[in-house]
């Protein structure tokens, strides 16, 4: 949409009145959207010093307070996240735009996607401790780690 804005813009001379705002809001969604997929395949950018030194059962317990870590997380944003959401249901906030987009549209991203984050946390803690996870949270695609 950027590119389009740009094009239109600059070789045309005829910009959009809405390009950067509906992109701002593509973006916004697809971060705190794509958050819990990224935890799920393990791509969550991490300091692995100390995992890949650990023994199984350290690796387990790193694994574990880093889930735990963004569990709170999660539920802080989610608790923020609603409040702010439901504040501007009630006081019928728009966006300071031509478009004037209803603010509650970009702001329940925030509260949806740490939900899903923490679903996908638990998840994680759970098949940690139920023998379903053998890698104990590494993610090694092109096979170059040690073992």
């Amino acid at each position: 949409m950027i590119t389009y804005e740009v094009i239109v813009r600059y070789v045309f001379l005829a910009p959009t009145t809405w390009a950067e705002e509906i992109s701002e809001f593509f973006q916004i969604w697809a971060t705190y959207l794509a958050a819990a997929y990224v935890l799920k395949h393990n791509d969550l950018i991490r300091i692995t010093f100390l995992l890949d030194r650990a023994g199984p059962g350290l690796r387990r317990l790193l694994e574990a307070v880093s889930l735990l870590a963004i569990a709170v997380f999660c539920l802080v944003a989610i608790w923020y996240g609603m409040d702010i959401l439901l504040e501007s249901i009630e006081q019928h906030r728009y966006t300071a735009t031509i478009l004037g987009v209803p603010k509650w549209a970009t702001e329940s991203a925030i509260p949806l996607g740490a939900f899903m984050l923490l679903m996908q946390a638990l998840v994680r803690f759970v098949r940690l401790f139920d023998g379903s996870n053998a890698d104990l949270g590494r993610r090694d695609p092109f096979g170059l780690m040690p073992r």
